[in-house]
């Protein structure tokens, strides 16, 4: 069926918990592990057979827990080691994986590596990180942090720089050295024996970088150390890993995900959520998506990756805001262009990604003030923005429809006070439209944007056409109307969204003896007659076509 073996990911639909957002068992206000597995059987009707579980580790959380001081342990705040193995068996007994967040392109500076390595130059630990001397009495070059500002930052003990792709409080390994990754492989076995399923691998191209020749991404050596990384670790197992690669390319995808090069499953490519920008600049820097882009670039990848390789697809994750705020109508036709925007991505070859809330079609937060911005990312930025000159209408704007924290807002269980999250006060300010989005409501109305997912979710377990059909774009120019088919064999699956608010028609051409069959609609009373299909306002048909015998 295809070159590369069937995988059991290949029919997998994945869920990715924040854990801090996510449920809060004990009143404190901050999701945890007791409350995700209270969770469970909710996440079991939906479908998702999955969970990538966004860091639980030990953390001073600067970055929400993406600065890590201790690998195997977990954050107090969420519970303990036992919590995690009870998550892991109760997930399991019902037929759920756990993939874990693996952090390695840097740890926290609280981290006990950093703390030893800061002690002298000489200290064992001191080569686990990447230190330079001064150049003229300023920062040894010009490499920026992708949190606004230098890369390098100042070490008053030592009177040496020490690198940092993200804050200063996230200094980045060296993956030069032996020792640390020998440290690395015993840390990802540890988890593995635990019963973990795999790792998504947290911006992992920036592993091979080569500050003194300015190299973040795809350094030369990465793909080496990926593949000591698969003989050390998970290659050992039937494991999903999947990697954070927003420098990916169709061409080192390739390298990345062919099975026959030992490295990764898939990445996560972001070519298409960066079509809304302003080219060149900052994602701050808005610009309003054309559907035709969007077409070009998800049809490039779904043919790069047809025969070699794997798609991941996805529109949210904790990093983005939420696609129904960016790229649907979180108003008049939430519901509606919810449900087009997970019948288009779902009907993709490739497996797909829900991001907590997703799948009751929550909206950005649009807060009103930037003190209600807990990100470091977001924080940041504003006071960069202010001194280069922006105006605050101008940032705030940018903030509504691209702040990290969009995602972050606890999620909305109920329309109960703190929307079921938390019997206490939540650790981040609620998106407000809790009383009427929320779990409870979707789960009592049987058209909800939940029942659209799980149905979508259980078509793609069953569904050969939709795991291995070959994808092929329709009518590339439609700047409206986004269509495609999925061919395998003698079976076809034609997917048309309406991508905007305004009516269109649509022509399919087929013989006069075939058939066409409504697998999913986002409306009711769908057109079954395909030489002209009436789309009404983001509506999403998906279509299994019978040829007839002539």
């Amino acid at each position: 069926m295809e070159k590369f073996q069937q995988k059991w990911w290949h029919k997998s639909v994945i869920y990715q918990i924040y854990p801090r957002s996510f449920n809060d068992s004990n009143g404190d206000g901050i999701g945890d592990i007791k409350g995700m597995i209270q969770k469970l059987d909710y996440l079991k009707k939906l479908g998702i057979d999955v969970i990538w579980l966004s860091p639980v580790y030990e953390s001073p959380n600067v970055d929400n827990g993406y600065d890590i001081s201790d690998y195997h342990s977990i954050l107090a705040e969420y519970g303990t080691m036992d919590d995690m193995n009870k998550l892991l068996l109760e997930s399991h007994e019902r037929g759920i994986k756990i993939i874990m967040d693996l952090v390695v392109n840097h740890t926290s500076d609280q981290h006990p590596w950093f703390i030893e390595a800061k002690k002298s130059k000489d200290n064992p630990f001191r080569d686990y990180y990447i230190w330079r001397d001064s150049v003229n009495g300023q920062e040894p070059n010009e490499l920026n942090s992708n949190f606004g500002g230098s890369a390098w930052e100042y070490d008053e003990s030592t009177g040496q720089y020490y690198l940092h792709f993200y804050s200063k409080q996230q200094p980045d390994l060296n993956w030069e050295n032996e020792e640390m990754k020998q440290s690395i492989w015993d840390m990802m076995n540890f988890w593995i024996d635990k019963g973990i399923s795999g790792f998504r691998m947290d911006v992992i191209d920036l592993i091979g970088k080569e500050p003194d020749n300015l190299i973040k991404e795809n350094g030369p050596k990465l793909h080496g150390y990926l593949q000591e990384m698969y003989h050390n670790t998970f290659g050992k197992h039937d494991l999903l890993t999947v990697g954070e690669t927003w420098g990916a390319t169709t061409g080192n995808a390739k390298l990345y995900s062919d099975p026959n090069r030992k490295e990764l499953n898939m990445v996560f490519q972001f070519e298409h959520m960066q079509l809304d920008k302003v080219p060149g600049k900052q994602r701050w820097d808005l610009k309003k998506l054309e559907l035709v882009e969007l077409k070009q670039v998800l049809s490039k990848w779904q043919y790069a990756l047809d025969q070699e390789g794997w798609n991941s697809l996805f529109w949210n994750n904790h990093d983005l805001p939420r696609i129904v705020s960016r790229w649907g109508n979180d108003r008049e036709y939430r519901v509606e262009s919810a449900k087009m925007l997970a019948t288009l991505l779902h009907g993709m070859k490739g497996t797909p990604y829900v991001y907590q809330g997703e799948e009751i079609g929550m909206t950005n937060a649009a807060f009103d003030s930037i003190d209600d911005y807990i990100d470091i990312e977001t924080q940041n930025i504003y006071k960069e923005r202010i001194k280069a000159g922006f105006s605050e209408e101008e940032i705030m704007r940018s903030f509504y429809l691209k702040a990290r924290d969009n995602a972050r807002t606890p999620m909305q269980w109920s329309d109960e006070k703190n929307a079921g999250f938390s019997t206490g006060k939540p650790w981040m300010k609620l998106n407000p439209n809790y009383t009427f989005i929320n779990v409870e409501n979707t789960l009592n109305d049987k058209n909800s944007i939940f029942y659209h997912y799980q149905k979508l979710i259980n078509m793609r377990k069953n569904n050969t056409t939709l795991i291995y059909g070959t994808y092929h774009l329709l009518n590339p120019e439609d700047d409206s109307i986004y269509a495609y088919e999925r061919i395998l064999e003698n079976k076809k699956i034609l997917i048309v969204c309406n991508f905007y608010e305004h009516e269109k028609e649509f022509s399919y051409e087929m013989s006069n003896n075939s058939k066409a069959e409504i697998l999913i609609s986002n409306y009711n009373n769908s057109s079954l007659d395909l030489k002209k299909i009436k789309l009404r306002s983001y509506e999403a048909i998906m279509y299994e076509v019978k040829e007839g015998k002539v």
